[in-house]
């Protein structure tokens, strides 16, 4: 089976105009969140879109389920959110576990809710490379220089921009393996690998590279709201 993992345990407000989380704040005529979970119901592929949330906002998300996605209540699954991003990946698909017992084949797509502009052809893309490699990683070309400095004063390298890449979501990967990695994991290792793909990367499997867009914002500040409303208009 196909799951969607959709990450809204957040409460950040880094925006800097309200306590409402930014994955709340209204985008057009709806929330940002309600927009990033429509694109994923729009996939049949997936069994269940479950939309994992901190425990202080799951009654406000499942009022937002009832008043906007109220005929797709059959497919979502709200779940408590962990403490970040890979913990409320655990959540998440242990609250599909419950549902239904996963197996070893069974995919879990997981993407940002505040990236509401993710296109069908990326989702679709991911759920056809975690066929045929351990996980799915999107990304788009770096387009600027990429310059590193290990003490944060003086440049150490400035690497090759051919072989870099931007990354985005959605990732992709079998539940039951990363259970099993994020498990192996030490407390430290947990607190400093904040990136699902990153577990696979150094457990030695292969993450394919999927083709994101442009355009997949994530949005995090003022600037990136105002951009994102301006895209709406757009469309």
């Amino acid at each position: 089976m196909i799951y969607a993992g959709i990450l809204a345990g957040g409460k950040g407000t880094r925006m800097g105009i309200t306590d409402m989380p930014k994955q709340f704040l209204e985008l057009g005529a709806k929330p940002i969140l309600i927009h990033t979970v429509e694109k994923f119901l729009l996939i049949p592929e997936f069994e269940k879109v479950v939309i994992g949330v901190h425990p202080d906002w799951i009654g406000y998300t499942e009022d937002l389920v009832e008043k906007y996605l109220r005929e797709h209540k059959s497919r979502i699954i709200i779940a408590e959110g962990g403490i970040d991003r890979n913990s409320t990946i655990e959540n998440v698909i242990n609250s599909i576990q419950a549902f239904h017992p996963i197996s070893n084949e069974d995919i879990i797509v997981t993407h940002d809710s505040v990236r509401p502009f993710v296109t069908l052809r990326t989702i679709k893309e991911n759920i056809e490379l975690a066929k045929k490699y351990d996980a799915v990683d999107t990304v788009v070309e770096a387009t600027d220089t990429i310059v590193e400095s290990k003490n944060n004063s003086i440049i150490t390298d400035i690497p090759d921009r051919k072989y870099l890449y931007q990354g985005q979501t959605p990732q992709t990967f079998k539940c039951q393996e990363f259970l099993s990695l994020y498990n192996a994991l030490s407390v430290e290792q947990k607190n400093i690998l904040t990136d699902a793909c990153k577990i696979f990367v150094i457990s030695g499997k292969q993450v394919a590279l999927a083709k994101g867009e442009y355009s997949n914002i994530k949005i995090t500040t003022v600037t990136d709201l105002k951009i994102a409303r301006s895209m709406l208009e757009e469309a």
